[in-house]
């Protein structure tokens, strides 16, 4: 289930990219679970999208959570499909920030952090470096250690713990994506570091790796003619396939 909201924009790349992983991508519009027309239960994986749901006017992703915080069908829809042992969910910046304002329908997300306003205070749109780390995520299984060019677009990415700090978190091993420096070293400098983030922090997954979360795109660079330069040997597939594709894996 490729899921948007009013104002996301990714939905198309998204779709293709977990096409070309061997998934039947499904169009899933907000209003479609609101009204029943769509109640999840047929899917075996659910994406959220990145954009600029509602303008963002009302915080980062705030707006698309609170009208499924707000919404009983909606709500009891979402909390059916997070509680069942056999599906998987992705988050990607929007989609990111809604999912950690749903952290409490989601099991073993209780850590996650909220995403507030870039240090930068502006909108940041622009290449980053991210280093993919030891976690359980079933997306990023055995890419750990990579470190690779990833699409940045959001001013509200840095990531603030609240029930836990950052250290903490990832002593468990739950944070997923960090950025890096030139030196593959983690940062908080920015522009290496467009939000600033605590340890450079922006992806995180929960306990058994089911849902992941992440600020930056890799639906928008899942191609090598996407990149400005690529080794010639990387052939059509660039290296974020192998994310969409674990999903693959994981579901037989």
């Amino acid at each position: 289930a490729i899921l948007r909201e009013q104002g996301v924009n990714g939905h198309v790349e998204m779709a293709a990219a977990f096409r070309k992983a061997g998934f039947t991508a499904v169009d899933v519009h907000m209003t479609d679970v609101m009204t029943g027309r769509d109640a999840l239960d047929d899917y075996v994986g659910l994406v959220a999208c990145g954009g600029f749901s509602y303008g963002d006017v009302l915080g980062a992703g705030g707006g698309w959570a609170k009208s499924i915080l707000h919404n009983d069908r909606a709500r009891a829809a979402f909390e059916k499909f997070f509680h069942r042992d056999d599906v998987f969910g992705l988050g990607v910046c929007n989609g990111c920030q809604m999912f950690s304002q749903l952290r409490d329908l989601i099991p073993g997300a209780a850590h996650w952090p909220y995403f507030r306003r870039n240090e930068s205070e502006q909108f940041e749109a622009r290449y980053s470096m991210v280093e993919v780390l030891n976690s359980p995520s079933i997306f990023l299984q055995d890419m750990q250690g990579s470190r690779l060019p990833i699409a940045v677009a959001h001013g509200e990415g840095r990531a603030v713990f609240e029930k836990r700090s950052a250290r903490e978190v990832s002593e468990d091993g739950l944070v997923s994506l960090r950025y890096v420096d030139n030196h593959g070293h983690a940062t908080t400098h920015y522009p290496e570091n467009p939000n600033g983030s605590p340890d450079g922090i922006t992806g995180l997954t929960t306990a058994d790796g089911r849902f992941t979360i992440m600020m930056p795109h890799p639906e928008r660079v899942f191609r090598t003619v996407q990149y400005s330069w690529a080794p010639p040997e990387w052939g059509e597939d660039g290296p974020w396939l192998r994310m969409f594709r674990n999903a693959r894996v994981f579901v037989g």
